[in-house]
């Protein structure tokens, strides 16, 4: 065989010291161009290196085969099955992939009129605990990520960087989990950094995100103060999302949120809203609303465009209740401070019994064994033990 008719992409290993086995692509190509393409079929091709041309016995072959060397007489011989592992061709047509969690998120959007509850997550026990309840999505908060990996206040310090790290690692527990709405900011900067954010956000299995309209040096909701960057300036950091997800062939689902209601009124937010979705926004979010009515009014208005409700009790914003949000006519209801909050009351309750007691008073259920499989301890030693690792033969 000649070297330009060997496949470029091909799977080898060594069957003997002298054969070696090229796995490889093999479709019959048409002279036309316009042919319906076949699928291409794993072909196995044989090479056995005569006496002359071999080298030492290696006990293992490192990297691919560009070309033969000269003297090579190839051959075409049946697939030699392995007892121990699974053939290559055999493994190809026996995954099954994951649906990703974009296409989770899009499906219970667009393929049910079900109202999609995310409790607020900030790290992996938090994320852990929400899958081990059995929600169908989560939200990474950030203000909570912000608290959280820094400690400090929701004022735009954290940054792509944290942001993008966090959201990896809590999309990554559970690639068969629920899917993972994240806080992007503004986008960090001007279009090119709210496409890179997107981009980098689909890379580590984000599902959605809100990108709002404040300026760069924005802050929570939910704090009074917020200034927001011109329409056209917001729509440009849109514009830019939608692009690159559309360039990522992706199903990443972009929400737009605006911030305005504080500054520019309730009318200012429906038309930047509205000109969002005109660019390819997904869903809306209306930042702070000041009563329930307006809540409603503005489902009403942009209907039939989904729309995300923020609930942040003792925030800016009336409690409305999932029942509420529900007839009201919500698709999404995030709650960013389901987690942080409740884990710094028991925090601090549990650091003021250690000092002023001198014990920190867990439950009695509450042991180590518990917190480690709550993080996924199970699988862990399921993993071990299916390969032959003997880690786990006793008791923990």
């Amino acid at each position: 065989m000649a070297p330009s008719a060997i496949p470029m992409d091909p799977v080898s290993h060594l069957e003997t010291e002298s054969t070696i086995v090229i796995e490889t692509m093999v479709e019959d190509i048409k002279s036309t161009p316009h042919f319906e393409p076949l699928k291409p079929v794993l072909a196995p091709i044989t090479t056995e290196i005569s006496s002359e041309d071999s080298t030492e016995p290696s006990s293992a072959c490192d990297g691919f085969i560009d070309s033969p060397p000269t003297g090579l007489v190839v051959k075409e011989e049946p697939v030699v099955e392995s007892k121990k592992w699974l053939a290559l061709n055999h493994v190809v047509p026996s995954v099954c992939e994951p649906m990703s969690g974009a296409k989770k998120l899009r499906k219970m959007l667009f393929e049910t009129n079900e109202l999609i509850i995310c409790p607020g997550v900030y790290d992996g026990l938090s994320a852990r605990t929400a899958i081990e309840l059995g929600f169908n999505a989560m939200y990474m908060t950030g203000a909570g990520t912000t608290a959280s990996r820094l400690g400090q206040p929701d004022l735009a310090i954290a940054q792509l960087h944290e942001m993008r790290e966090n959201a990896e690692m809590i999309a990554g527990l559970d690639p068969f989990g629920p899917p993972l709405i994240a806080d992007m900011d503004t986008g960090y900067g001007g279009p090119i950094m709210a496409a890179r954010t997107v981009e980098q956000y689909i890379r580590s299995g984000v599902a959605g995100a809100h990108l709002e309209d404040q300026v760069l040096m924005k802050r929570c909701g939910h704090l009074g103060g917020k200034k927001v960057v011109p329409a056209d300036e917001y729509i440009a950091r849109i514009r830019a999302a939608h692009g690159a997800r559309v360039r990522m062939q992706s199903d990443f689902v972009l929400i737009a949120r605006t911030d305005a209601l504080q500054s520019l009124g309730y009318d200012e937010c429906i038309n930047r809203l509205r000109a969002a979705r005109d660019e390819g926004a997904d869903v809306g979010l209306l930042e702070g609303f000041t009563s329930k009515e307006q809540a409603a009014q503005a489902v009403k208005d942009l209907a039939p465009w989904p729309l995300l409700l923020n609930s942040v009790e003792n925030g800016k914003s009336p409690l409305i209740t999932v029942d509420e949000a529900r007839k009201m006519g919500f698709r999404i209801m995030i709650f960013s401070f389901a987690t942080i909050a409740p884990a710094y009351i028991a925090i601090r309750e549990t650091l003021l019994r250690l000092k002023n007691e001198g014990v920190v008073g867990t439950p009695s259920h509450i042991t180590p064994v518990k917190l480690f499989e709550v993080c996924g301890l199970k699988h862990s030693m399921s993993v071990d033990m299916d390969a032959g690792g003997a880690s786990f033969a006793g008791d923990l």
